[in-house]
């Protein structure tokens, strides 16, 4: 069992940089891989990011590819997305997701969810 909460959301301007933190309780999370995704008003949740769970291999949503990094820090149970050049369209509410095996796009796939965390990006 994995428990995950994420923080780190707030109100920035467009062009701005905020870091989501997700921590994970429980002594497995070192082995599975973590995704973030995220959902605006109105809209389907959509994949951000993932990493494996030794970090070695990310993956990235073209929407956001050269401005987001995510990254995990196994000591601490903690995942993170850095967010930079924000826009407007990025706006949403962000989740963290935790799987057990290889890193992968698809929202079903993962077994944990937490209760996410309002990022909004004023233009």
């Amino acid at each position: 069992q994995v428990q995950l909460v994420e923080s780190g959301g707030g109100l920035v301007q467009s062009g701005g940089s905020l870091r989501l933190s997700c921590a994970a309780s429980g002594r497995t999370f070192s082995s599975h891989a973590m995704g973030w995704f995220r959902q605006a008003p109105g809209k389907e949740r959509e994949f951000v990011a993932a990493i494996s769970w030794g970090g070695g291999i990310t993956d990235y949503a073209d929407s956001v590819k050269g401005r987001f990094t995510i990254s995990r820090d196994n000591a601490k149970n903690t995942v993170y997305l850095q967010l930079n050049r924000l826009k407007a369209e990025d706006t949403a509410v962000y989740y963290c997701a935790a799987k057990g095996g290889i890193v992968t796009r698809l929202a079903r796939t993962y077994d944990y969810w937490g209760q996410g965390t309002q990022v909004t990006v004023s233009s």
